[in-house]
């Protein structure tokens, strides 16, 4: 950047030489917006776009002179680029026709005639012709064999190639390990810190490092050798823990018009905030209505007491009514109904723990060479996953585990490894899926992975041959396939396994009740390992952690990105732009339409509309073997789009598709469009998602609002806060039971696990032991100060609402010491009002660890009352003068008219020390 853009520039000077008289008021704003920002030295998604402005060079021009330029493939790359440069113009004759781009603008990229001679320029020697016709030029490079985890086959090439006077270099992230087995076999690899240090002719170096694949040359003599041939995988080294999305947050998202939960008050309205003035003192409200038309105004330091209400889907709530016994019926009903879960649940518990089962043994040589072969970096989530299943597999008791994770976080990984592990101890192991397609992406998973060892891997689905299910069928029964991936085929009765061992089963609730009745049965006989993509909140799992084996991954891959999501009217210029768009960086698209019917039609029309795109079609009533060959062909990167109905929505894993576009998406519910949506991105490139509606059609309310929050929640781990009221429901019902649905749409969801949480700590005696879940309640601080957060100081009420729910949550004065600098950052500097805010936390905070229950203006005076049972320790305050303060056993009294100004600072120093 600094080479490129010279220094002192405005945007309006940069921005002069272009023709903007027939460009749109708001194109021409974005320019100038985004100009500004690059000028400012600020880095934005897209910036290239605008390198064709500053006339600097190439990066050609900076090369010094004896630098050497390898072409690869020349004719290729010329065809390549002059292939994109059509399709670019095309797209910029578009916007300038649409007023979106000044006619005069440059483009950013140089043609192949200005490249190809800037190539011939850099060597007075040789013009590229000549390059390409002299052959003692030419370095002929051929990639290295790959041994797939074979790791004696790679020992027994290395030495060969020694042995023929070949210079090997190993670029390996497990060079310690490779140098030692290559030692006991009598190979001596020197290590050496950079690979310009090239060994001698029958030499091997060994460099710890990653490249993505190796390569091997006859004129140099030289082979390299990277993880990639030799283990089959890169593994990508982790710079840093990344911290897991805080779902809690979003359960607590609130919008004027949502129900909402008062603790004390019962189910109401939410109606916005309201400031109201008491005196000298300014404070924001909550406002809440309930039946009747009765309003409860919640100041914002009790905004913890209210969530929003989650219910069974579809079901509304009905109002509570305010000074009535109502709520408090309800409460006891629902709580009685959570002992009772409780007590069944921790029963089903204690009888799990005394079953006899099959105790692993521990891992083998093979299961870390597998481990080392996956092409990504774990996860801390993932590995404490991993670590637990382990544990629960080697212990004498049958295992029954639940592995949560959003959509794309790893949890297939973790159950090949639990599957791999049974397989090494000669049990079989069954694997259940909802759909077809699923299975026999995991099929190819398993195969590709479990490759290098003895281990047979079956899929049985429709998509198998009535023959091959057969012949399968038999080697579940003789003990010959040793790791079977099927749907509910697997359960039915002519299937009869010969030793399982393990039962790992891929979203359970998608399973219908005769099936859930025969995996009840199988959970009393060997291990089973669950996976749902259903977040689980923080509460729920708090209630559960200790009754039900559960594991949560939170964290994303490393180098996700969220997806970039559009929500726009269809338009075949944008539909054509997106696709090649993809296709240009070497991706495949998903196009989705979920009308069978019409899929063929639009197939079609596609076609004819982005010509150049290599377009295939799938969907569930195509006959079997049509399907898988699509989908084979379609991974393997035949085609370049396909187009097909939802199918694809559960857990596919394809990381080259990157482009997703949705056809008449106002059809799709909010959670299956999550679903698809997390297709895509599912590597480190950055995907696109389009949402599209029909052109000119009046959308519903219902649709209007889920695109919109699709469009919204686009963060990684989103789907917590999508999904509240489908996803989550739904997974809580598989994991409670559906008769507590009631319960739930009684009190809400986030209440209901609350009241589960605190029945099971209960039950377990934490209560007795001081260890619980129920806080004693917060002090109450009643100060003559306008603290709140001022809407036009943070004009977004969802954000100021999420800022009072930390401010609340806070139990230490370091947290609003750190979230002052926060609002700092993001809103500016700080209003009165919003000191005065932080100061009441602070005074909070420091009163709930002081062991203070009130702390009160009355009159100019501020009285500190100790809680029940406790007392003023005079020793504790003679390290702050007491002039203006009358100390008693249970209460102090800090003069106001006295102390003055001092009073804020003076009551701050009299907490500290009690």
């Amino acid at each position: 950047r600094e080479m490129l853009i010279p220094g002192g520039l405005s945007a309006a000077e940069a921005m002069g030489g272009l023709d903007f008289s027939k460009c749109q008021p708001e194109s021409r704003q974005k320019f100038a917006d985004e100009m500004g920002r690059l000028l400012g030295g600020d880095h934005f998604f897209g910036m290239e776009f605008y390198a064709g402005m500053f006339d600097r060079g190439n990066l050609l021009d900076y090369l010094p002179q004896d630098a050497l330029v390898i072409v690869d493939e020349p004719k290729q790359l010329q065809e390549s680029l002059e292939t994109l440069d059509a399709q670019a113009e095309e797209m910029r004759r578009a916007q300038v026709d649409r007023g979106e781009l000044p006619p005069d603008f440059t483009a950013p990229y140089l043609r192949w005639p200005e490249l190809a001679e800037k190539l011939s320029a850099l060597s007075s020697r040789l013009s590229l012709a000549e390059w390409e016709m002299e052959p003692q030029a030419r370095l002929d490079f051929a990639s290295t064999p790959g041994y797939s985890g074979r790791v004696e086959g790679f020992i027994k090439e290395a030495r060969r190639l020694l042995e023929s006077e070949r210079r090997v270099i190993v670029v390996s992230q497990q060079a310690s390990r490779l140098s030692e087995m290559l030692q006991d076999q009598d190979i001596f690899a020197s290590p050496v810190s950079a690979l310009s240090q090239v060994p001698s002719p029958g030499g091997m170096a060994i460099v710890h490092g990653s490249l993505s694949a190796g390569w091997q040359s006859e004129e140099a003599g030289l082979t390299l050798i990277t993880d990639s041939e030799i283990f089959g995988f890169v593994k990508q080294r982790r710079p840093a823990r990344k911290r897991p999305v805080r779902h809690e947050e979003f359960l607590a998202e609130i919008a004027a018009g949502d129900y909402v939960v008062h603790i004390e008050h019962g189910i109401a309205r939410f109606a916005g905030t309201k400031t109201m003035r008491a005196g000298d003192e300014e404070r924001e409200y909550l406002v809440l209505e309930y039946a009747s038309d009765d309003r409860l105004y919640v100041p914002t330091e009790q905004v913890d007491r209210v969530t929003r209400y989650v219910g069974p889907g579809g079901y509304t709530p009905s109002l509570s009514r305010l000074g009535t016994q109502e709520w408090n019926k309800t409460k006891q009903r629902v709580k009685e109904a959570t002992a009772q879960l409780a007590r069944e649940l921790l029963a089903l518990y204690a009888s799990r723990e005394t079953l006899p089962g099959y105790a692993f043994s521990p891992d083998t040589v093979w299961q870390h060479e597998l481990e080392s072969s996956f092409p990504f970096v774990e996860t801390p989530d993932q590995l404490t996953a991993v670590q637990q299943v382990k544990q629960d597999m080697e212990r004498p008791r049958p295992m029954d585990r639940l592995v949560c994770g959003d959509v794309g976080y790893g949890k297939t990984e973790v159950a090949l490894r639990a599957a791999f592990k049974a397989a090494m101890d000669g049990k079989q192991v069954a694997i259940l899926v909802p759909t077809t397609v699923l299975a026999q992406q995991h099929f190819n998973t398993f195969t590709q992975r479990l490759s290098p060892f003895p281990v047979r891997v079956e899929a049985l689905s429709r998509l198998r041959s009535p023959k091959e299910q057969q012949e399968v069928v038999e080697a579940i029964k003789n003990g010959a396939a040793d790791i079977v991936i099927g749907t509910h085929r697997l359960l039915q009765k002519d299937i009869s396994f010969k030793d399982l061992g393990l039962a790992i089963i891929d979203e359970e609730q998608r399973f219908g009740v005769a099936h859930k009745e025969r995996l009840k049965q199988m959970r009393k006989e060997v291990d089973v390992l669950t996976l749902t993509a259903t977040p689980i909140p923080r509460t729920l799992h708090m209630a559960l952690v200790s009754i039900r084996d559960m594991s949560t991954i939170e964290t994303p891959p490393e180098e996700r990105l969220p997806i970039k999501t559009y929500v726009a009217e269809y338009e075949d210029r944008l539909v054509r732009e997106a696709i090649l768009r993809e296709i240009d960086r070497g991706g495949q698209v998903f196009f989705v339409h979920n009308r069978v019917q019409t899929i063929p039609g639009i197939a079609q029309k596609l076609r004819g509309l982005v010509p150049e795109a290599r377009i295939s079609v799938g969907h569930g009533q195509m006959p079997d073997e049509d399907l898988e060959a699509v989908m084979l062909d379609f991974s393997k990167g035949n085609s370049d789009v396909l187009v097909c109905s939802t199918i694809i929505e559960s857990g596919l894993d394809l990381p080259n598709v990157n482009t997703l576009i949705i056809n008449d998406a106002h059809r799709l519910g909010l959670t299956q469009m999550y679903q698809l949506r997390g297709r895509v991105g599912r590597g480190s490139n950055r995907a696109y998602a389009y949402f599209l509606y029909p052109k000119g059609r009046q959308l519903t309310e219902t649709a209007r609002q889920r695109l919109k929050t699709i469009f919204e929640a686009t963060e990684l781990g989103a789907g917590f806060r999508i999904a509240m009221k489908d996803l989550e429901i739904r997974g809580a019902g598989n994991i409670l039971g559906p008769e507590q649905s009631g319960q739930i749409g009684a009190v809400g969801f986030t209440f209901y696990t609350k009241l589960l949480a605190e029945a099971v700590q209960e039950l377990r005696g934490a209560l007795a032991s001081g260890s619980s879940l129920r806080k004693n309640p917060a002090p109450s601080v009643t100060l003559k100060l306008s603290a709140r957060l001022p809407e036009e100081y943070i004009p977004d009420l969802s954000a100021r609402l999420a800022l009072y729910q930390r401010l609340a949550a806070m139990d230490s004065p370091d947290q609003a010491a750190d979230l002052a600098q926060e609002l700092v950052d993001r809103f500016g500097k700080l209003p009165e009002q919003v000191e005065a805010l932080l100061y009441v936390v602070k005074v909070r905070c420091l009163s709930s660890m002081a062991g203070v229950s009130a702390v009160n203006q009355q009159d100019s005076d501020v009285v500190v009352q100790m809680a029940e049972g406790r007392q003023i320790s005079s020793l504790r305050l003679l390290k702050v003068p007491i002039a203006g303060i009358k100390i008693g056993l249970t209460q102090l009294r800090l003069d106001g008219k006295r102390l003055g100004a001092r009073l804020q600072s003076r009551l701050v120093q009299v907490l500290e020390a009690l």
